[in-house]
């Protein structure tokens, strides 16, 4: 069997697979924070027809000769750039403008990364995502936004005498959660040293990875690390957060277009590598006539 057929079907299978990234890329142009997936292709066998030798006895050297056996796939690679911020005026829509992601607990100490802050409150203030799963914080504990607060400053679930109604909630900049009361006061309460004097602070864990592209996507706009993305880092150095908007897709349309034309051509030129070979052995069967 002619060594192109088998180059022609390994050229198929490839793009076949890119096509299939790219297809996934068209389809989650407008999925929140979806980040674009890219697909690379090299050489794969080749077979030696002509040896090299060296130099001597008076004659020079020869290159050595090779017939390649096709392609594979050598990676498919997520592209983490992030996607534009757009503002919704939603105060439980969250957008990180910068590294790292939001920690989101999926059941008893089993956690996932998302960069989709488009969370909700439920009925006992939990923040959480669409699907339900929890946000937590630097304690890992879920992010809980309280229905009032005691003379204290500290949550609580039932009006009472001493405590008041939390009108609305702020997240900073760099994920501290405080309060707006009924009475028009903030909570915590900070000294000029930005140290807490009443009331208890929550802040948004978020987490840097060294190499997020090396996180495993679960689906669900949700990442879990691996060995190749390696646990979350303690650093200072990550994105600000931005309340009120959420990331979108970075994928760009027209580049998308663009690959899925090339791939087309190219499935369609290996293909057509196939049919040649093809009319090439049945020449061969003619000789018998």
């Amino acid at each position: 069997m002619l060594r192109s057929m088998y180059a022609g079907i390994s050229g198929m299978k490839a793009n076949q697979v890119k096509m299939d990234v790219v297809g996934n890329n068209v389809a989650n142009v407008g999925t929140t924070a979806y980040k674009k997936t890219a697909t690379r292709f090299s050489d794969a066998l080749y077979q030696n027809t002509i040896y090299a030798s060296a130099p001597g006895g008076g004659i020079g050297g020869v290159n050595p000769g090779q017939v390649g056996i096709g392609s594979k796939v050598s990676g498919i690679f997520k592209n983490m750039v992030q996607g534009a911020i757009q503002p919704t005026g939603r105060p439980t829509d969250l957008a990180i403008d910068g590294d790292g992601l939001f920690k989101v607990k999926l059941s008893e100490n089993n956690y996932a990364y998302t960069r989709d802050g488009s969370f909700n409150l439920d009925a006992n203030g939990n923040l959480v995502t669409a699907e339900g799963y929890y946000v937590v914080g630097e304690d890992n504990n879920p992010i809980k936004i309280p229905k009032a607060v005691d003379a204290n400053g500290n949550p609580v679930d039932v009006g009472t005498a001493n405590s008041k109604r939390v009108l609305s909630f702020n997240i900073s900049k760099e994920g501290k959660i405080s309060y707006l009361l009924e009475d028009g006061t903030k909570m915590p309460v900070l000294d000029d040293k930005g140290v807490i004097v009443k009331g208890t602070q929550q802040t948004l864990n978020i987490a840097v990875f060294k190499n997020p592209e090396g996180l495993e996507a679960l689906g669900g706009n949700l990442y879990k690390a691996s060995a190749n993305s390696g646990d979350p880092i303690k650093t200072q150095v990550m994105g600000k957060i931005n309340q009120g908007a959420i990331e979108m897709s970075n994928v760009d349309l027209s580049e998308e277009f663009t690959e899925m034309i090339v791939t087309t051509r190219a499935f369609q030129a290996a293909s057509k590598v196939i049919t040649t070979s093809d009319e090439l052995l049945q020449e061969i069967i003619n000789l018998k006539r």
